[in-house]
């Protein structure tokens, strides 16, 4: 296996009483797409930045391409940083921000323009070294910061949530930019954001982190389907949160009552006593709806519910239901089909679920 490009080893950042970054190792496979998820405050600006060498760690080290960035300042470290604000210089054209590393390292003022304008080209912005930048759309100013940042041919390229500034529409249609780009240039892109779509869609690995710590490192496949935690289940994806207590166990199948009264089966992870607070989490698209009820599969755990609000989205519609003893909200997926357009709020259904598809968690007692 060849060397990572960073890895971090036993890392440490207190400020005062609070551990931002609380004993963290992990490695980034050369060539890679590496996203840090998690929400506001969780620690992962405060690891970028000591990455970046912004920031000096309490203990541990990181090495980047297999060399130890103990005591290495920031612009000798081989690493480029691209933020959510871009930071372009308006006074300059889209050449020359492009060129202005190269013209601090002093490279003469030829062949940088040379070198501009190639990585102009390939990001898709050929012919455009002498616009201005307020010329240049969002997506094209997003694609001018990392054609500066690639230019310099760093080792590792740093993104600080760089798509947060721009509208829905945009962002979509960056996050396949990005992928692209990343793909073309084989550069280790490690990417924070706490959009968990950005790193689902963009990631070869992600790691979700939460107080300073990784939850769980893995696959975005295997962050979705496997989570390791209930902060991973309840964070990455859509999910309904049944919060009770375990009352059975069928091997590894758990019966649980909730704290509103209804009866749920889900898959149990790791091991519980009889009566130990649980959360478990069911995904709206493994629940299967039908106005029938003896169409659900005879296998299936069948529930009945009325329809409380129709949340239609196009491909990613889905119905509110209350469930019908407990009161509990439950969410289902609807089929892309266009099966249930017809379906209307008071409406009687029933719904079912496998509960190997479900997941439970050791929950907070009390």
């Amino acid at each position: 296996m060849s060397q990572p490009d960073l890895a971090v080893d036993a890392l440490v950042k207190r400020f005062a009483d609070h551990s931002a970054v609380d004993n963290l190792s992990f490695s980034v496979e050369r060539g890679s797409f590496f996203s840090i998820l998690g929400p506001s405050g969780c620690g992962k600006t405060t690891l970028l930045r000591m990455i970046a060498g912004f920031i000096a760690p309490d203990s541990g080290d990181i090495r980047i391409g297999g060399q130890s960035m103990r005591g290495v300042e920031p612009n000798r470290r081989p690493v480029n940083m691209v933020f959510q604000q871009l930071a372009l210089f308006p006074m300059m054209s889209v050449g020359e921000n492009v060129a202005f590393g190269l013209a601090r390292r002093g490279v003469a003022r030829a062949e940088r323009a040379r070198r501009a304008a190639a990585m102009l080209e390939r990001v898709g912005l050929a012919g455009a070294s002498h616009k201005k930048v307020d010329e240049l759309s969002g997506g094209q100013r997003q694609r001018v910061a990392i054609a500066r940042s690639l230019v310099l041919e760093p080792t590792l390229l740093l993104l600080d949530e760089p798509l947060g500034a721009l509208d829905l529409k945009l962002r979509e249609h960056m996050k396949i930019e990005l992928k692209q780009l990343q793909a073309s240039f084989g550069t280790t892109f490690v990417y924070i954001t706490h959009d968990q779509s950005e790193a689902l869609v963009l990631s070869d690995r992600v790691a979700v982190m939460n107080r300073g710590r990784f939850e769980q490192l893995g696959t975005p496949q295997e962050l979705y389907y496997t989570p390791a935690s209930a902060f991973v289940a309840g964070f990455v994806g859509a999910n309904n949160r049944i919060v009770g207590r375990l009352t059975a166990l069928d091997r590894d199948i758990a019966e649980v009552a909730s704290t509103q009264g209804w009866q749920v089966r889900a898959r149990l992870s790791g091991a519980l006593p009889s009566g130990a607070a649980v959360e478990a989490f069911v995904r709206p698209e493994v629940a299967m709806l039908e106005r029938d009820a003896a169409l659900l599969p005879p296998a299936l755990p069948r529930h009945s519910g009325t329809v409380q609000s129709l949340l239609f989205d196009g491909a990613n519609s889905a119905v509110l239901l209350t469930e019908e003893t407990s009161r509990f909200e439950f969410r289902v997926a609807l089929p892309q089909t266009g099966r249930f357009a017809d379906l209307k709020v008071g409406e009687r259904v029933f719904f079912g679920f496998d509960p190997l598809r479900a997941i439970c968690f050791a929950g907070v007692s009390g």
